[in-house]
């Protein structure tokens, strides 16, 4: 079925900007950070590694 994108980077585009909007409100580090992104190196194995240093 058709998905309410036109394409993945339409999708990548509108959560890029929420995440920037989100962000400006942020004022204390995420809990568990360190966890999480242990987490999206395993599942996003490899792409993370220009943009983290883990």
């Amino acid at each position: 079925t058709k998905g309410g994108f036109a394409n993945e980077n339409a999708l990548l585009k509108l959560l890029y900007a929420g995440m920037l909007k989100a962000s400006e409100k942020w004022t204390h580090p995420v809990q568990n950070w360190n966890l999480t992104l242990s987490q999206l190196s395993i599942h996003f194995e490899g792409r993370l590694d220009d943009y983290v240093d883990l």
